[in-house]
């Protein structure tokens, strides 16, 4: 069911719950997309509340700013508050990995366990990104003079759409099925936010240097589960400096899977996720 979340500030915030249990609510990646985590919810909301939303100027969220990490983290207390009750587990994906951790640092008391999906961790030199930018190129080698050729020419919403749909597919595992996957991500196609992109991404960059989180993480006192996927483009070395810092901490890696393990590995992403919130309810 969808449903309006109205921030302290007045923004308007698309969001969508589904099922019944303890409330989990899901953060997409980008930052800049819309939530796409539509088949995570089904997996889940016979075992869970699952509630949806899109970021800030993003999808069918109104399309204002300001784009900080604290901006989002109040939006995500505003849908829990609204929406989730006094406690609610968070899962991230990707960037939304990034700020559902932020989040559990920011308010612990708030959160009850914390699901950490493909994202890239907290080492300040960032060093899995050249990594990242190799293994892009060497997994979108069928496509990669069409994807160049689109980035060098006009941004219409038809070109950026095509473009986006060949990169993601670099997020799959199966090079058989991943434009399927990719094109299933794009639909509908609800536009990319790139100032929202770069604004967020720029200040996550100095976070990570200028923040010691490693400290903060290894005060964080309740249950984390990290997911990775083995096949993803972002190595997942880049994580274990979060993992090393958490001192509650679960780690699983589902095989033959990308950045979207639950495409890939649906059977297994949905046990291990139920497993953990159940076993540590």
């Amino acid at each position: 069911m969808a449903v309006v979340v109205r921030t302290e500030d007045g923004c308007r915030l698309w969001a969508d719950q589904a099922g019944a249990g303890p409330p989990l609510v899901l953060c997409h990646g980008g930052p800049g997309m819309w939530d796409y985590l539509g088949p995570v919810a089904r997996l889940l909301d016979d075992r869970v509340r699952v509630i949806r939303w899109d970021q800030r100027g993003c999808g069918r969220s109104e399309r204002r700013g300001p784009y900080t990490v604290d901006r989002f983290v109040a939006d995500l207390d505003a849908v829990r508050e609204q929406l989730g009750g006094p406690r609610v587990a968070v899962l991230g994906h990707s960037w939304g990995a990034h700020l559902a951790l932020r989040y559990a640092l920011d308010h612990p008391e708030r959160v009850s366990h914390l699901v950490y999906v493909s994202g890239t961790g907290i080492d300040p030199e960032r060093g899995w990104h050249p990594h990242y930018e190799r293994n892009l190129r060497r997994r979108l080698e069928p496509h990669r003079d069409r994807w160049e050729a689109l980035e060098a020419g006009p941004h219409t919403p038809a070109v950026e759409r095509e473009q986006a749909v060949l990169q993601w597919s670099a997020d799959f595992a199966d090079p058989d099925t991943a434009l399927r996957h990719a094109e299933d991500m794009a639909t509908p196609w609800l536009g990319l936010n790139r100032d929202c992109n770069r604004a967020v991404n720029a200040e996550v960059k100095r976070e990570l240097r200028e923040a010691d989180l490693a400290a903060r993480c290894r005060a964080l006192d309740l249950p984390v589960l990290i997911i990775d996927g083995p096949e993803d483009i972002r190595p997942r070395s880049g994580v274990d400096s979060l993992h090393q810092a958490l001192s509650n901490c679960e780690r699983v890696s589902l095989p033959g899977s990308g950045h979207l393990p639950w495409v890939e590995s649906p059977y297994d992403f949905r046990l291990a996720v139920t497993t953990f919130i159940d076993a540590t309810a």
